[in-house]
């Protein structure tokens, strides 16, 4: 029986909740898993090592940084779970910024408050075997790697942008049907379209995609009406420390 770790660090919980949220379709593998460590869903903690650990969250403090490296050890297989674990996630906005000034601003005892000026990934930390995307991240992705990894095979995650997923579904285009900004061009696969098939632009919350070609795509986001401070902002949201170019 493989011994899952699910653990947390700066992130919303978002993804945790999406893992919670599998608990029908998580039945048949009950045989196979088992949670050894995953605090959002009980107090019970089994010491490791662990066959797989799911990490949610960016790493945003030293004691964070050297929790990491005790986790990468323990585990034989280290998923990390959706925009924060993969890019930093909105916090990363401080990565741009100055943290201390923030700091003085938000706490009325900033110098009880020990942090990072940076939010990073942890793959910028420690090896990471496969990464799940997203804001939060898809249902199906989680159990397909779930399930072909209790099966002993590699998980079947795509590698495409957001556009070969509306081909997929036979959905009409957004920018070239109605002139909607769109980042499905540029932007990793995973969600199902999601945006497009209610017909809004993709908004890029799977990050982007391999090798984007985003040059290409600003003249058709400037066409579709989107000035200087719209395409900045339209990169600075769940994936701002990604390499989008």
């Amino acid at each position: 029986m493989l011994s899952i770790a699910v653990w947390k660090f700066t992130s919303c919980d978002g993804c945790q909740l999406t893992l919670l949220d599998c608990e029908d379709e998580l039945l048949p593998l009950t045989e196979k898993v088992k949670f050894a460590h995953f605090t959002e869903m009980t107090s019970v903690s089994e010491p490791g090592p662990y066959d797989i650990s799911l990490v949610e969250g960016s790493v945003t403090t030293a004691a964070e940084a050297e929790r990491i490296q005790r986790i990468r050890e323990q585990s034989a297989v280290l998923v990390v779970i959706g925009a924060c674990a993969t890019a930093g996630g909105i916090q990363a906005l401080r990565n741009f910024a100055d943290v201390d000034e923030f700091r003085s601003v938000v706490y009325a005892r900033p110098d009880y408050i020990e942090t990072l000026a940076t939010s990073t990934a942890i793959a910028e930390h420690v090896k990471v075997d496969y990464e799940l995307r997203g804001c939060p991240i898809d249902k199906g992705q989680l159990l397909e790697l779930l399930t072909a990894l209790a099966a002993g095979r590699a998980p079947d995650l795509p590698d495409t942008s957001v556009c070969t997923e509306c081909k997929r579904r036979g959905l009409t285009c957004v920018m070239v049907a109605h002139g909607t900004p769109c980042l499905g061009p540029v932007t990793h696969a995973g969600c199902g379209a999601l945006c497009p098939a209610v017909n809004r632009g993709c908004y890029g919350c799977f990050g982007p995609m391999k090798q984007p070609n985003v040059p290409a795509l600003v003249p058709l986001l400037r066409r579709s009406g989107m000035g200087d401070d719209e395409l900045h902002l339209v990169f600075s949201t769940f994936n701002t420390a990604a390499e989008w170019s």
